[in-house]
């Protein structure tokens, strides 16, 4: 069994700032803190040079990608299609902390977000970026596509339905309410938007990734 590598984790944003050794430092940091801020990284080093930078340097950022698939996989697949926006969610926990955004696919440019939300789980946050997405795609009248890399964010899209077993309850109702609108949407909205999954194991994370993992 291999050895699990190290992470250290960047706090721009929280109850202190700083570089932290673990996980759980890290999240009784961020733990109720509206609008935290924060990052894992391999080395120490990165961890206190990214801490003197700017968050939205960094989020989505990581190490060069490299694809373990054959040159004859990678070929069929072929390359991403720029003339689009990509979206993404990040939950910590499940449920937990939870948000969503969507940029452009090709430069990163942030062109919405959303939360963090007290509960939410990370199949929520990817319906309601994909739908958000189609709503501002629609009013702009754009003939961009829309990456995701949730194939059931995709069938909940499709089936104009939101499929969470997460119970409503005070803490994340603003999250239901969102899906409710998001619900209405689809089933009074036609639309022309291709929705298309983001090949993860040939282009690497999707560009709105909040690079957490």
């Amino acid at each position: 069994m291999s050895k699990k590598k190290r992470k250290y984790y960047t706090v721009w944003k929280g109850h202190h700032i700083g570089v932290f050794e673990s996980w759980n430092d890290c999240k009784s940091q961020i733990k109720d803190y509206q609008g935290a801020q924060y990052k894992s990284f391999s080395t120490i080093e990165a961890a206190k040079k990214a801490l003197k930078g700017n968050y939205k340097d960094y989020i989505g950022n990581g190490k060069k990608f490299t694809s373990e698939l054959s040159g004859e996989q990678l070929k069929k697949i072929g390359q991403p299609n720029y003339n689009s926006i990509s979206v993404d969610a990040a939950s910590s926990g499940n449920p937990g902390k939870m948000e969503y955004r969507g940029v452009d696919t090709k430069t990163k440019k942030q062109l919405f977000i959303q939360g963090p939300f007290e509960e939410g789980t990370n199949n929520i946050g990817e319906f309601l970026a994909l739908v958000h997405g189609l709503a501002i795609l629609k009013k702009n009248k754009s003939d961009r596509i829309l990456y995701t890399d949730s194939r059931t964010a995709m069938s909940w899209v499709k089936k104009k339905n939101c499929n969470t077993k997460l119970e409503h309850n005070q803490k994340n109702k603003p999250v239901f309410d969102l899906v409710e609108r998001a619900i209405e949407w689809l089933k009074s909205n036609t639309y022309n938007t291709v929705i298309v999954k983001w090949e993860t194991k040939a282009w690497g994370e999707i560009p709105a990734d909040f690079g957490r993992k």
